[in-house]
């Protein structure tokens, strides 16, 4: 930046020196916070439960035959991002295959709104599906991102690649920025959809498809991240059907947004999108190193790269995020054999990109590789990463590395005493030293994981994809608590909030809590 702006630079450096505080006891973003790192203060929490059974001929859980569980909320038929809670809400993302109005018909993606106290469902955001089928839009996956929160609003990745902010009241209390929620929300060959207090109320959108020519790739998935008053998101760019083609090469992978207004504010310029293998679907992370902000970004190249969250004074129009450093995420054994012929993407024995958020931890990055579920199990590595250094520090910025993992879509949980959980897609939970990388158990859940470790209250929490859901205790040596059977796939992650443990299936949200705080 020119040395003539002084004030602005001290300016937005303000803006990154603190983040937006956390309500107490609420969990309001992927992650917890900025760091990602999946943990929560929260204390209370229950280390067993049993979800119950469906009363029969519905899809209504029978509270008679659950224990420890608050509520339960009928979602649509698809779930994937985790729910986040603010301010006596609960948000997440599902589909419309439960209709919650009659004037939404067939597939949507829907950004639902549920009241923390007893899961009653207060509003929905109705967002059309792009009509791409499964290149750009797969059918049916409903909204997959998980929604970020801050002060009154609500912001989400849409699954047709926009950056979106609602408030959190939804329209009970009038129609406030955008209004056009009518004709948003109705599909391209109807007529506008009335809109009433049971609708979600967008402040402003921002289409990435439309203003940087992304292309997503089966879908857009990334949780926004809010810092100051910017909000940073990953486009999805990717490839199209063929898997040998990247129709948006030069489309960024990272944006910057104002968080009032959803004015673009600059993108990477590292060239990512030329690299990418697969897809762009990690969602970003925030630290402060040495007194100065960087932000965090696993990509499709399969580096993670650091960046300066201030966008860079250009005679552009485009304002470049000054790239402070990458690491390549894989080893040289990872992209060829010992004859030296390279692997091809998605050779099990091959390069992955990077998935699962990089998660800050004093002065470090810690983040695993992997590569879409539909590509199988694989050889994986996970890295922890010295965050003071600059440029290419793929060999000066290896603190340590962990090659006895396999593939992995999850984000690492570490304690504040440096316990390090992650768990791998073939089903594997890891439990090492943050600090060493040290070894102290594995545990085999026998089924793929998709959602990430949540260590909170002295347990580990995690669902596998056959519907099993495991408690651990958060030590050093194996201590399995309990497990439970919710007889459907769990691929989002839990999280803790006000003493209460969400777990989320494809068709169900469940509030579980200790037996006298769930008659509460």
């Amino acid at each position: 930046m020119k040395s003539k702006l002084p004030a602005l630079v001290a300016a937005c450096a303000a803006l990154f020196t603190a983040t937006a505080p956390i309500r107490a006891g609420d969990f309001p973003m992927w992650g917890y916070d900025v760091s990602r790192n999946m943990t929560s203060p929260e204390t209370g929490l229950p280390d067993s439960f049993d979800p119950g059974k469906l009363k029969s001929g519905t899809e209504d859980v029978d509270m008679a035959t659950t224990k420890n569980v608050k509520w339960a909320a009928k979602l649509g038929s698809q779930a994937y991002g985790n729910p986040t809670v603010a301010k006596g809400r609960v948000f997440l993302g599902t589909n419309n295959e439960s209709p919650r109005s009659p004037k939404y018909k067939g597939d949507y993606s829907m950004l639902m709104s549920f009241n923390e106290a007893d899961g009653k469902f207060q509003w929905q955001l109705a967002i059309p599906k792009l009509g791409a089928g499964k290149v750009s839009d797969w059918e049916y996956l409903g909204l997959c991102s998980s929604p970020a929160t801050d002060g009154d609003r609500v912001f989400i990745c849409t699954n047709r690649s926009e950056v979106l902010a609602a408030t959190m009241d939804g329209q009970a209390k009038g129609n406030t920025g955008f209004k056009d929620e009518a004709k948003y929300s109705a599909a391209a060959d109807k007529k506008e959809i009335p809109t009433d207090e049971t609708d979600g109320d967008i402040v402003w959108r921002y289409d990435m498809r439309e203003e940087l020519g992304v292309f997503p790739h089966n879908i857009t998935s990334s949780a926004p991240l809010i810092v100051g008053d910017k909000v940073f998101a990953n486009t999805s760019n990717g490839q199209d059907w063929s898997h040998l083609n990247i129709p948006s090469p030069n489309a960024p992978t990272l944006v910057v947004l104002d968080k009032a207004t959803g004015k673009y504010l600059g993108e990477e310029h590292s060239g990512i999108s030329k690299r990418l293998m697969h897809g762009s679907w990690s969602s970003p992370s925030y630290g402060e190193v040495g007194g100065k902000g960087l932000v965090f970004l696993g990509a499709g190249d399969g580096f993670v790269y650091a960046f300066d969250p201030v966008p860079q004074q250009s005679a552009d129009e485009i304002k470049p995020l000054k790239e402070i450093w990458r690491f390549d995420c894989n080893p040289p054994e990872h992209k060829a054999d010992k004859t030296g012929k390279a692997y091809k993407y998605p050779d099990p024995n091959g390069p992955c990109e990077v998935i699962a958020s990089p998660v800050f931890w004093k002065n470090r990055i810690y983040v695993c590789v992997g590569q879409d579920p539909e590509h199988g199990d694989g050889v994986g590595i996970l890295n922890c990463i010295d965050a003071t250094k600059t440029g290419d520090v793929t060999k000066t910025g290896k603190v340590w590395s962990y090659d006895k993992i396999g593939r992995s879509i999850s984000t690492v949980s570490i304690t504040p005493d440096g316990l390090l959980f992650i768990a791998e897609y073939a089903g594997k939970i890891h439990c090492l030293d943050a600090n060493t990388g040290k070894l102290n158990w594995v545990h085999d859940t026998k089924a793929h994981i998709w959602g990430s470790t949540l260590a909170a209250d002295g347990k580990v929490y995690i669902g596998t994809e056959d519907g099993t859901f495991f408690v651990f205790a958060a030590s050093r040596e194996k201590k399995l608590l309990s497990q439970a059977t919710f007889g459907e796939p769990i691929y989002s992650t839990a999280i803790a909030a006000n003493g209460v443990l969400y777990v989320q299936t494809p068709t169900h949200l469940y509030a579980l809590a200790k037996s006298e705080a769930a008659k509460k």
